[in-house]
């Protein structure tokens, strides 16, 4: 099954503050401009398998990190930017976004996550199993402030997912498990129209709408179905040290690919000889939701050993970080430069 991964960084300068990450696009052609200035992305090809995805990876941040050290900036591996911040779009997918959606969009510009993309094989154990995996966040979440606000133990998942209308969390939220791909499509199809709708209310030119919102991408949620990829695209986690992000791929990846001869079937939770069971939807929501705001509880470390994963071995960063109600300015850039030289160090234990 091959992978890839997308990776969103913040850009800090030596002080710890947040800066355009602009001049960093030129460093290597993997790196690309995110929603806000801020933060850049890095599209890491399609490996096959672990071994191949880290050999792909460690060049590029290898590449990049060194050009961020000659501008005096660095790159930080949080889910959020822990402080409050007010920066614009950069993009005209963004800005059509923006106009539809208005302010609640910013809970998405201020959210740095971890993508990744599986080849497609049996496509509806594939959703179903990631929807049913969504509590694994708690594994490598990375933030636990938004706005200098303690928010939970995943403060990034919070935000993106619940602080908005209803309208908006449809677009974001995890969808509920699905009988078929036709299914997933159909209403991905009325989810498309409806925004259409919405845009020619506010008045965007038909043409410029289509031109940067395809059906495909017009929501924003966990679990996503590319057909020009094509893979299934998950958004889930947040972003977090490169060894984390390459263990916990790995981990999912492997109990991905027992959907190629097991059943994902609504039961008890658990990988069993002939089969992949998976909890109610209603129970997964709220194992989500503890996973969300308590992280590692024992309920949610139950679950995920169920499904598969030895939480004893993730040591997630928002648990280090985690303190205060609150989190100052001058706080949050102290934090910003730690994690950006652990993600220096972590680099270089597959360097050396």
């Amino acid at each position: 099954m091959k992978i890839g991964l997308e990776l969103e960084y913040w850009v800090v300068n030596n002080e710890g503050e947040l800066v355009s990450g602009m001049d960093l696009l030129a460093s290597h052609e993997a790196v690309v401009p995110e929603f806000v200035d801020p933060m850049i992305e890095i599209q890491v090809p399609p490996a096959d398998g672990i071994t191949e995805l880290q050999q792909n990876l460690i060049p590029i941040l290898e590449t990049v990190l060194a050009r961020a050290t000659e501008l005096d900036m660095h790159l930080v591996p949080l889910g959020t930017p822990l402080t409050e911040h007010q920066f614009p779009v950069n993009s005209e997918r963004g800005k059509i976004l923006q106009t539809i959606f208005g302010e609640e969009i910013r809970h998405a510009k201020h959210c740095a996550g971890t993508h990744v993309h599986f080849d497609k094989r049996n496509v509806v154990r594939q959703l179903n199993i990631l929807t049913a995996l969504d509590p694994a966040i708690a594994l490598v979440s990375s933030s636990p402030y938004y706005d200098g606000v303690l928010m939970g133990m995943d403060a990034r998942a919070l935000m993106y997912r619940t602080h908005s209308t209803q309208f908006l969390t449809r677009y974001r939220d995890l969808w509920s498990y699905t009988e078929s791909v036709d299914e997933w499509d159909e209403k991905l199809a009325q989810m498309h129209e409806t925004l259409t709708l919405y845009a020619e209310q506010l008045d965007i030119p038909q043409a410029e709408f289509s031109r940067h919102i395809q059906q495909e991408d017009v929501v924003l949620t966990p679990v996503r179905l590319r057909a020009q990829t094509p893979t299934i695209e998950w958004r889930a986690p947040d972003i977090a040290l490169p060894s984390q992000i390459l263990q916990f791929v790995g981990d999912v990846s492997r109990i991905l690919s027992l959907t190629e001869e097991r059943p994902v079937r609504v039961g008890t939770p658990g990988i069993r000889a002939n089969e992949i069971g998976i909890p109610s939807f209603t129970e997964l929501r709220a194992i989500t939701t503890t996973a969300m705001t308590a992280g590692l509880s024992d309920r949610v470390c139950r679950y995920l050993t169920m499904m598969g994963f030895e939480t004893n071995q993730y040591h997630p960063l928002t648990e280090e970080i985690a303190g205060n109600d609150r989190i100052s300015a001058g706080d949050a850039c102290q934090v910003r430069l730690e994690y950006a030289n652990r993600l220096r160090d972590d680099v270089a234990t597959y360097l050396d």
